[in-house]
């Protein structure tokens, strides 16, 4: 295990320590080569992550397999125990986690990064809490034959996580994976690794060398070394669509489950009896415009009953206004940057195509910062595109921005069919005060994750996961922990 005494304390000692290293059997291993991360929000260099090659990646693989054994001979609710201590570590580093998160994702500290430790830690914390549930079931076969049914780890399990919300992602992965008694070896986003790095070495205070190892570098050499390799037992990714399928295909070829969260291009369904305050409340948040609309489960199909549509476009647009679009690490912050250059010119193009569509409106809100110590190209503002076709890419597409379609209904069934229209099936909401509606919708909707007058983010013990294209599995429960982290083993004992 690391000593305590030796993890970082500021941001920059978390750049300097994680320097070109991974975290392999309780040690920082350094790799040989490395890539640069960038803050989005200014454009320096905040440091050199791993750039690790296959062979970097077998090491910290085979470091997994040899815990892996032990690790599992621990009684499950002990094992429960130290993931707790390791969810209360984390949170006692919030802060400090919070700040180099704001830093390598762009994310304002205030509205994003200090929530997201806060339910990674808490995620973290319920799955400790969940070590007694692993259990199995006596059978009624016979009774003077002993029939049973136990739960059992699968083994060395490879996870992997995005740049947008990295630490609530990766409790998503390790927290079950490492209660049910598997190991892990978690890939970082090359984009946004360092606060992954923090969080998982703090956590390594409280697990036995080798439990617990992370690796970063590319998908095409790093991923793809960790998702082939033969000692991996399950892979639980979450990020593109394609890649997502590749990654499927590479577990069918090995007869290993695989669990997957990808795209989605969720739909809002605002009724004529809505709650218009709510309503507008919800579409930001749903949207998460505070999150540059850097979300999979993001609102980005708002579909407004013709009825309100004057009211709630003029209410939404006042809200937009109000946010502050600045600088991630100022208190007064709401929106932070995108990403990267890539995935801005990607989202201006999605734009661009609405700006040339015949009949078509787009409307931005919000003030650019103006400081010039900010990447302008980095920071767009909250934009919502009207008067588009449904079969428009920008309302069949995800665009993985601050950027939603408004459309217009009048017809309950017609609404409901074009909600479903995609090959999505994350998330969706409908807001009403109609029981019968409420009711009637949610069993209509094409989605896995659907809520009426709220558009919340992911919580422990509420079941998250979609259809379609848009993965495979869920997570967030007990049920996740069972299924996607353990075998079912049946034993049948007869003495006569």
């Amino acid at each position: 295990m690391f000593a305590s005494n030796l993890l970082p304390t500021t941001p920059s000692d978390v750049f300097t320590t994680y320097r070109q290293v991974n975290l392999i059997n309780a040690a920082r291993i350094a790799a040989h080569t490395s890539l640069d991360v960038l803050n989005p929000a200014t454009g320096e260099v905040l440091g050199q992550a791993a750039a690790s090659s296959a062979e970097e990646t077998s090491e910290a693989i085979a470091s997994a397999k040899s815990a892996q054994v032990a690790w599992a001979q621990i009684p499950a609710r002990e094992r429960g125990k130290r993931v707790s201590a390791a969810a209360r570590a984390v949170a006692s580093k919030a802060e400090l986690i919070a700040q180099v998160l704001a830093r390598e994702t762009g994310k304002a500290i205030r509205t994003e990064c200090r929530g997201e430790v806060d339910v990674a830690a808490d995620i973290v914390d319920f799955y400790g809490n969940l070590g007694s549930e692993l259990k199995g079931q006596t059978v009624p076969y016979d009774p003077r034959i002993l029939t049973l049914t136990t739960r059992e780890p699968l083994g060395v399990v490879a996870a992997i996580v995005p740049w947008n919300v990295p630490l609530v992602l990766m409790a998503l992965k390790i927290g079950p994976a490492l209660v049910a008694g598997n190991t892990v070896v978690l890939k970082s986003s090359e984009e946004a690794p360092f606060a992954t790095y923090l969080m998982a070495e703090i956590m390594m205070q409280h697990l036995p060398a080798g439990v617990l190892n992370v690796v970063n570098g590319t998908g095409a050499e790093c991923g793809n070394a960790l998702t082939t390799h033969p000692d991996i037992a399950k892979i639980t990714f979450t990020g593109s669509e394609a890649v997502g399928e590749a990654i499927y295909k590479v577990g069918a070829s090995r007869i290993i489950p695989v669990s997957l969260e990808l795209g989605g291009k969720s739909p809002m369904i605002v009724c004529e009896d809505a709650d218009l305050d709510k309503a507008v409340a919800g579409a930001i948040s749903g949207m998460r415009f505070t999150r540059q609309g850097q979300s999979c489960t993001a609102s980005s199909r708002i579909y407004v009953h013709d009825s309100l549509m004057d009211v709630f476009m003029a209410r939404l647009g006042t809200a937009l206004d109000e946010l502050v679009i600045g600088d991630p690490l100022d208190e007064a912050t709401d929106v932070g940057t995108i990403i990267n250059a890539r995935q801005a010119a990607t989202i201006r193009d999605f734009v661009a195509q609405a700006e040339a569509t015949p009949g078509a409106t787009v409307k931005r809100y919000g003030k650019l910062p103006e400081d010039a110590a900010l990447s302008p190209e980095l920071y767009l503002q909250p934009t919502i595109l009207m008067g588009l076709p449904d079969d428009h890419p920008c309302v069949m597409q995800e665009i993985f921005g601050p950027v939603a379609v408004v459309q217009g209904w009048t017809d309950y069934d017609d609404v409901i069919a074009r909600a479903n229209g995609t090959h999505y099936g994350l998330a969706a909401s409908v807001w009403t005060k109609s029981l019968s509606i409420a009711l009637d919708s949610t069993s209509r909707l094409n989605a896995g994750f659907v809520q009426v007058n709220q558009n919340l983010t992911i919580r422990p013990n509420v079941s998250y996961g979609g259809f379609g294209r848009s993965g495979l599995g869920k997570e967030a429960s007990l049920e996740a922990m069972l299924e996607h982290f353990t075998r079912s083993k049946t034993i049948v004992m007869n003495f006569d």
